[in-house]
């Protein structure tokens, strides 16, 4: 484990800030314990399930820090439930110069000044996501294909049932009606409304326009 009183030492003369990520699943959990004895400048606490990616107060958190700052988390698994997610987290922390560190594993990523060893360790990583990933789509295609040899297989349903397509309709067709409605209906808060993820919508507009142009 790394050394807690090392990481109070760190310059605190108001250039940059030692920030602490938390998250618990549950309400009654302790959130005290996971950066005991650890001094920080600022906490984000979110108090639910990490398999989420609705996390607000980590995503406060990535807004808020900024070059030169340190990120601390207990361990890998308080950040991020898998791998992919991971990477994606540390990379944003690294695009904006923050440091990252967690206490339980002992590793460390300096976004303000990265070694060559922080960019192994990211690329070891980003390997054996893709790895998960293809291994993954594998069974997933091993699957399809013996439900399809059984007349068992469904296709995948659709992200959008007919109604909530022609509500989408509406909504664009509102949204472009003046420029004050295409302000205001923005692209990821109709994603929000219905749900479900931008390159989805996205997607549905895109078919929603072909139609009307062939019609």
């Amino acid at each position: 484990m790394a050394d807690k009183n090392n990481i109070n030492k760190i310059d605190k003369l108001g250039k940059h800030q030692i920030v602490g990520y938390i998250r618990v699943s549950s309400l009654d959990q302790n959130t005290e314990r996971q950066l005991d004895g650890v001094t920080l400048d600022r906490v984000f606490i979110d108090k639910i399930t990490g398999s989420t990616k609705n996390r607000p107060q980590l995503n406060a958190m990535l807004d808020y820090v900024r070059f030169g700052d340190t990120v601390i988390v207990h361990s890998l698994d308080r950040l991020a439930r898998n791998l992919e997610d991971l990477l994606d987290i540390i990379k944003q922390l690294n695009d904006k110069g923050v440091i990252f560190q967690s206490l339980k594993e002992n590793v460390k990523f300096d976004g303000s000044s990265p070694s060559a060893m922080d960019k192994l360790i990211l690329h070891i990583f980003g390997a054996i996501a893709e790895f998960n990933r293809s291994l993954i789509r594998e069974a997933q295609k091993e699957g399809i294909a013996k439900a399809k040899q059984r007349g068992a297989y469904k296709g995948r349903k659709p992200a959008l049932n007919k109604t909530q397509v022609k509500e989408l309709k509406d909504i664009i067709e509102s949204k472009n009606n003046s420029i004050e409605n295409y302000k205001e209906l923005t692209l990821p808060k109709i994603a929000d409304q219905f749900g479900v993820s931008l390159p989805t919508i996205n997607r549905y507009i895109k078919k929603i326009k072909e139609k009307k142009t062939k019609g």
